[in-house]
């Protein structure tokens, strides 16, 4: 028998405390505190309540709650002494049959994993659906996090223990996270579709007009039909524009979405949670047979990620007149030019300044993503408002000294050009730390015709500076810019530098801020606020209208660009309510 929220806040202590029994191993005393929280608001407060307990109860008691699971697996699981819920989410995961192999292979990982760091490997074997991991993604989970520092893998064990207590609790509450499974679902029928050369390989890569990529937008186009969108078109970009009309033909509409294409062996959320979130809420109001005194655009773009060509935020560009003609030269790894690429895919360049949005058909812009960082991760938080998105600039750098011989040339008669860059990567490093927020990066290193007996002559690499204001982020410049000059002028060594790109700080308007936070506030989860040090379309459209982001936590450390980036769907769950919760209240505001 299911039970409610409501009798949970109304039971006694000791009633209370026996409903939620079962939740943490052989651990009562963790809901047994958070009870102290209560009224719980949501089952996200209740969740957080019990993350904050575990937190504050130090090393010992963590160590302690790890310490009763028992292994994947192991000993417990062959005698058959688990406890029901172990026993229910291992034969989930077909651990409970596995081959005499396979059996040998996850001990063996057991014994190592235990060796290493001294207490049991956790993992949440339901997966982030709920569902199940396969044997085979418990392996490569293990083999991957024994590489792990104790650290780190201390804290991914109590987040996995987590996450077993958010499904255990789900199936308590009787709560299925429906139009979280729907997003989710939605993400890993678009994965399908990836590159030559690296779909073969089980990767995912999707860039610009390829014919994967052409099968996306197919695929987005015909779930915006099912959802109810009233009007559906790919653009003369490719991006995939759905309509949800308004309740009146003269109606503004809310403008959202995100990107489609992928980094090279990327992630599947990025981007692409942004596009779908929306698209189930539209879903909802349509089966409600309901409309708002707005309507609601969904553009999936095109193009974000600049990987086939050197044009990033194409498509969310081309939506505010920023879409570049000499762009249409630039040819790819192939000498194909983006010209051709768009007629071969059947779009009209012509057509190209004709999508342009004119701002004062739209209230604002609003998109949700993935972290991309592990903040939200760290702190047990599902959602985070966005307060800004970074400015950046970026550089190439070359340093140029005198190659001599590595074993005649005297340490003090050197001009060694990566010694120079050493010497600057360092203050970058300890000139970034100095601010709140700020970071900077060489991302790109080399030593043109390097030898090992050869002092090098030149070094080149880029530098990637980033901040929530433009002003923070052109101190650190300029401070990084003089550091440079100082080093090579001592060294007795000159450089050459390209700026090639500056983008400004797209800081959140307050009022679309609000109404996130607001949104959060009313699933019952506190109310955190991080800049974005990421770019996003958002950026774009900053730039001709008010914005604001929402972001979602990630797994596996908030791992992004990478195939371990993840999320669950009762995370996505909480988003889509969130989003909902923006349109509400749009909806009392709207005349």
């Amino acid at each position: 028998m299911t039970m409610t929220l409501e009798q949970l806040n109304q039971a006694s202590t000791a009633d209370a405390a026996r409903m939620l029994d079962g939740l943490y191993e052989h651990s009562p005393w963790i809901a047994e505190q958070a009870l102290h929280e209560r009224p719980f608001r949501s089952l996200a407060h209740l969740k957080h309540a019990m993350c904050q307990v575990l937190a504050r109860a130090g090393r010992d008691a963590q160590l302690g709650l790890i310490r009763a699971h028992p292994e994947l697996a192991g000993k417990a699981m062959v005698s058959q002494t688990l406890t029901a819920e172990s026993t229910h989410e291992q034969n989930k995961a077909g651990l409970t049959h596995c081959t005499p192999e396979e059996l040998a292979q996850i001990q063996k990982l057991n014994a190592d994993y235990n060796t290493k760091f001294g207490w049991p490997f956790i993992l949440a074997v339901r997966g982030p659906r709920g569902v199940g991991l396969s044997k085979q993604q418990i392996i490569q989970a293990f083999e991957r996090r024994l590489h792990g520092h104790p650290d780190f893998e201390l804290q991914e064990c109590l987040r996995n223990i987590h996450r077993i207590v958010e499904i255990r609790l789900n199936d308590k509450f009787g709560v299925e996270p429906t139009q979280g499974h729907l997003v989710w679902d939605w993400q890993e029928k678009l994965a399908e579709h990836s590159d030559p050369g690296f779909a073969e390989k089980g990767q995912l890569t999707v860039t610009y007009l390829t014919d994967a990529h052409r099968a996306c937008a197919q695929r987005l186009s015909h779930w915006m039909k099912d959802c109810g969108f009233d009007e559906i078109e790919v653009d003369a970009v490719g991006n995939v524009v759905g309509r949800y009309h308004g309740s009146t033909a003269d109606a503004k509409y809310l403008l959202t979405g995100s990107h489609y294409d992928t980094v090279r062996n990327g992630g599947k959320y990025d981007g692409r949670l942004g596009i779908v979130v929306p698209m189930a809420c539209v879903r909802t109001l349509h089966l409600q047979n309901k409309r708002l005194p707005f309507g609601i655009e969904v553009v999936g773009f095109a193009e974000e990620e600049g990987q086939r060509y050197r044009a990033t935020f194409l498509g969310s560009g081309a939506l505010i007149g920023d879409f570049k003609t000499e762009w249409l030269t630039q040819c790819d790894a192939d000498g194909i030019s983006m010209q051709q690429a768009m007629q071969h895919a059947g779009l009209c360049v012509d057509d190209i300044p004709k999508i342009q949005r004119d701002p004062s058909n739209y209230l604002g812009f609003v998109e949700v993503h993935i972290e991309q960082g592990p903040v939200l991760n760290e702190m047990n938080l599902p959602l985070g408002v966005v307060s800004s998105i970074n400015g950046s600039v970026r550089f190439l750098v070359k340093i140029i000294g005198t190659a001599s011989h590595a074993g005649t040339t005297p340490m003090d008669r050197r001009r060694d050009a990566v010694s120079a860059m050493a010497e600057l990567a360092l203050f970058m490093e300890q000139r970034a730390a100095q601010d709140a927020d700020s970071v900077a990066t060489i991302g790109q290193l080399n030593v043109p015709n390097g030898s090992i007996n050869v002092v090098p002559g030149v070094c080149q690499f880029s530098m990637d500076i980033r901040a929530p204001r433009d002003d923070q982020r052109d101190a650190v410049v300029h401070n990084v810019l003089a550091q440079l000059q100082a080093i090579c002028d001592r060294r007795g060594v000159r450089y050459e530098l390209e700026e090639t790109m500056r983008v400004a700080a797209a800081p959140s308007a307050p009022a679309w801020q609000r109404r996130w936070t607001q949104a959060v506030q009313a699933a019952g989860i506190p109310v955190f606020t991080l800049p974005s040090g990421a770019g996003h379309d958002a950026m774009k459209l900053h730039e001709v209208m008010p914005q604001a982001m929402l972001f979602v936590r990630g797994e596996n450390g908030g791992i992004s660009h990478n195939p371990l980036e993840s999320t669950t769907s009762d995370d996505m769950q909480l988003c889509v309510d969130a989003f909902t919760h923006v349109l509400h209240q749009l909806e009392t505001e709207t005349p």
